[in-house]
């Protein structure tokens, strides 16, 4: 049964019971634990935030045995940190036609670039806890020749020169003139590009968006959530966040022993996914959504590769074309493997099809819309490791040369990230960002090594 949630305990009783580790700040976080309480936020007694033990920054352990689906803490939706909480929400929502944008998070951002720079904001004892925004390692952060060298091929560098490509626009285009607009409130030589870059990060890295089924198109806001965003993750959770309309709760999944760490979930995220929005990974072989991309574009370039003639060269492109007219495909997109197969299935099934039809077949595929025949045989399609070895010797000669293109696009070979993974040794005398990096080329690396096998 669920037990009920219980007053937060304040930092005497952590401290008595070596709840906070040698350099904690106690008083820090004795005035956040305050702040918690006086905004209705309950935490269950047999957990405690610390330093000591976690496997990263602040975090919660648990001081008792907790059942599974008990509540580890719960927090009143006034509680949150978004552009409806902040003290100048009704100049933000005044304006909200001005200030869209693709992302959607500006008006989140603006409440952060005032609360963060407001020296008697009232969520001055929130901030206290967030980690040093000066000291951030988010690859966003790193020189772009270090970032380009240690994670080429991941999919990471082209992600990150998009996001800051959009930043720019964004705060130069609808964040600067709106604080030009209000300059009792906003001054652009403290609430900087640079600020705005690193609050950026630290929401992708901190916030939580609440799905929303009611309306797939419109995605839901980003918000700040105290005491949830000092959980950290790992793909094997064993807490969750759920969403009613009065509060936010923290719920296990599964019986926690005391001593123990909770941990919640940002999602099946593969590492390529959190070093890109959280700044972190986890180490090979501990992520189970890990995954590997192979771009769509590299099967169009196979493709153009095997064709001998200009009539079977344009043939190519008349496929291509057609996968993209039924938005199969596109320029930017990615089949995605996944440990146990591919996960992008009807996408890599109908490329492979039509790629590999005669110039015959797919004319008569392309009269029919290639709708009729697809559409009897939809459900029962799978690419697990098991039936990809059972596909017809065309499409594993054309997946695996699209794999060997995929492999080449990387700056080192699995070979040698192998031998440093495998060396202690060598591995410990790697940077931190080094060993970040390594743990996702070679998590990419492992999957594509073993369709490619499969492929053979």
């Amino acid at each position: 049964m669920e037990s009920e949630a219980k007053r937060l305990k304040l930092t005497g009783d952590f401290e008595n019971q070596q709840g906070l580790a040698a350099g904690d700040n106690t008083r820090t976080l004795s005035e956040f634990l305050e702040w918690c309480e006086m905004m209705g936020v309950k935490l269950n007694t047999k957990v405690y935030i610390t330093t000591k033990g976690t496997v990263a920054n602040y975090g919660m352990m648990a001081r008792e045995t907790l059942a599974a689906g008990e509540t580890v803490f719960s927090i009143p939706r006034l509680a949150l940190l978004s552009q409806h909480t902040t003290s100048i929400s009704s100049l933000i929502n005044k304006n909200q036609t001005s200030l869209k944008s693709d992302s959607g998070w500006v008006p989140l951002l603006l409440s952060l670039l005032h609360e963060y720079r407001k020296g008697d904001s009232c969520w001055r004892s929130y901030f206290s806890l967030w980690p040093d925004l000066g000291a951030t390692d988010h690859p966003m952060f790193w020189p772009k020749d270090e970032r380009v060298r240690l994670l080429q091929g991941t999919g990471v560098p082209e992600v990150i020169e998009k996001d800051l490509a959009n930043i720019h626009l964004e705060y130069s285009a609808i964040v600067l003139p709106f604080m030009r607009l209000h300059p009792n409130i906003f001054d652009p030589k403290i609430h900087t590009l640079e600020l705005y870059k690193k609050l950026v990060a630290f929401v992708m890295a901190y916030s939580f968006q609440e799905s929303t089924e009611e309306d797939d198109e419109q995605p839901s806001l980003p918000v700040m959530v105290p005491v949830a965003d000092l959980l950290n993750h790992v793909s094997k959770h064993n807490a969750q966040l759920e969403f009613t309309s009065m509060c936010l709760r923290m719920v296990t999944t599964q019986c926690i022993a005391k001593g123990q760490e909770v941990f919640n979930t940002y999602g099946q995220m593969a590492n390529w996914q959190l070093i890109h929005m959280y700044g972190f990974v986890e180490p090979y072989p501990g992520n189970i959504n890990e995954t590997a991309d192979i771009q769509m574009m590299t099967m169009r370039k196979v493709a153009l590769q095997g064709a001998k003639t200009e009539q079977e060269h344009q043939l190519v492109v008349e496929k291509w074309d057609f996968l993209c007219q039924l938005e199969l495909v596109n320029e930017e997109g990615a089949f995605v493997i996944g440990l146990q197969g591919v996960l992008t299935v009807e996408e890599l099934v109908a490329t492979l099809k039509v790629l590999c039809m005669s110039a015959d077949e797919f004319r008569e595929y392309k009269k029919n819309d290639g709708w009729q025949e697809d559409t009897e045989d939809k459900d029962d399609m799978v690419l697990s490791n098991e039936t990809i070895q059972k596909l017809q010797k065309s499409w594993k000669d054309f997946l695996h040369s699209s794999i060997v293109l995929t492999l080449q696009a990387y700056s080192s070979d699995l070979a040698a990230d192998q031998c440093l993974i495998d060396d202690p040794v060598a591995y410990s005398k790697l940077s931190h960002r080094e060993q970040q990096a390594l743990q996702v080329r070679y998590g990419q690396k492992k999957i594509l090594q073993q369709l490619l096998e499969l492929t053979s």
